[in-house]
């Protein structure tokens, strides 16, 4: 599938595959976060529009859009357009999908921001000729945020029109399949005698540390789940076709 940037005339953008790391990750004891493999596949699915300059802003509480205010370099990239507390980030992109196409647009996934929320947008990016915002809403007011340099803002990845109203949810209780409840029970039995195994500290737990049979790929019963397993996203960065468009963070 193509996915086309059109830098906007006279601009430059910073945008980067979504890396693995978060640094709250690296943080916890023997970066255990890690080990959750649905968490580590978000991180990276999608890309991200990286902040260009240092600033810092800061929400007086107030409805107006004279209620932000922002420091430093960021008002070239961030301003109070809509009022209410929504800070506003101006993409100077204009992204191009193959038909049927949109852009899911949200915050950095996983990085919570103290004092302040990212929204989120659907666009179609197959026809439309429009830029979009990136906006993100004051949850403290007086409370300074700061964006820096480098810093991810946004982060984006296209996804199927129609795809989600194709879906045909609906509840069924698991005894009625027998292969999957059998499995489910395994797994279950299994996950709680490790986990009490951890706990009374038995050397072989210990030893292993954690399950790693939906990090492989595999059934509770050693078998594989899935051909296209996937255990890291390994996305491309976007080329330049000519010009300075991309620059690194000042």
């Amino acid at each position: 599938m193509k996915l086309t940037g059109y830098v906007l005339e006279g601009q430059t953008v910073s945008i980067r595959p979504a890396p693995l790391e978060r640094a709250w990750m690296d943080a916890t004891p023997q970066r255990f976060a890690y080990r959750c493999l649905p968490l580590n596949i978000a991180n990276c699915h999608g890309w991200e529009v990286l902040c260009r300059r240092r600033f810092v802003a800061v929400w007086n509480g107030g409805a107006g859009t004279d209620a932000i205010q922002v420091h430093g370099d960021g008002e070239r990239m961030a301003i109070s357009h809509f009022g209410s507390g929504v800070l506003t980030f101006h993409i100077p992109v204009l992204f191009r999908t193959e038909p049927g196409y949109d852009i899911f647009v949200t915050g950095p996934l996983n990085r919570p921001k103290d004092g302040i929320a990212a929204l989120t947008g659907v666009i179609e990016a197959d026809w439309a000729p429009y830029t979009f915002t990136m906006n993100w809403l004051f949850t403290r007011p007086g409370h300074p945020v700061v964006f820096e340099a480098g810093e991810p803002v946004c982060h984006f990845f296209p996804v199927a029109r129609g795809a989600l109203e194709a879906v045909r949810p609906s509840f069924e209780a698991i005894q009625d399949d027998g292969d999957l409840n059998s499995a489910y029970r395994r797994w279950s039995t299994e996950r709680d005698a490790f986990n009490n195994g951890l706990k009374q500290r038995d050397p072989d737990a210990v030893r292993v540390g954690w399950q790693k049979t939906y990090f492989r790929g595999h059934m509770p019963d050693g078998r594989s789940g899935a051909g296209d397993h996937r255990s890291k996203l390994r996305l491309r960065a976007f080329t330049v076709g000519q010009g300075e468009l991309v620059r690194e963070p000042e």
